[in-house]
């Protein structure tokens, strides 16, 4: 698989409300799937497919404890990602309201 592939394939994974929640609650931390499902609005068989997803795609990996799945996230510069998207946002939604309020 070449480059532009590879961030295609990740930024398709990210590019999910569940799937950036998940990223999101990983935050820095490793979580069980247990715990991941709890507070939402999925079953814990959507939470699986989703995990496979971000897995897959190299965004998070796993360790097996016990009889339990632990996730974390694989990088963290994946998180930078989420906060300069953010920032683009939150300089676009300014921009805008610049621009409404100037008229």
């Amino acid at each position: 698989m070449d480059l532009e592939s590879m961030q295609v394939k990740v930024l398709k994974a990210m590019a999910h409300p569940i799937r950036l929640k998940i990223i999101k609650k990983l935050g820095n931390q490793k979580l069980c799937v247990c715990e991941l499902n709890k507070d939402v609005e999925f079953t814990q068989s959507n939470l699986s497919q989703h995990l496979k997803i971000l897995k897959d795609a190299g965004i998070l990996e796993s360790e097996k404890k016990g009889l339990w799945m632990h996730y974390r996230v694989r990088n963290k510069e994946i998180l930078d990602i989420l906060d300069i998207v953010e920032k683009i946002i939150s300089i676009n939604v300014k921009n805008l309201n610049q621009e409404l309020g100037g008229r």
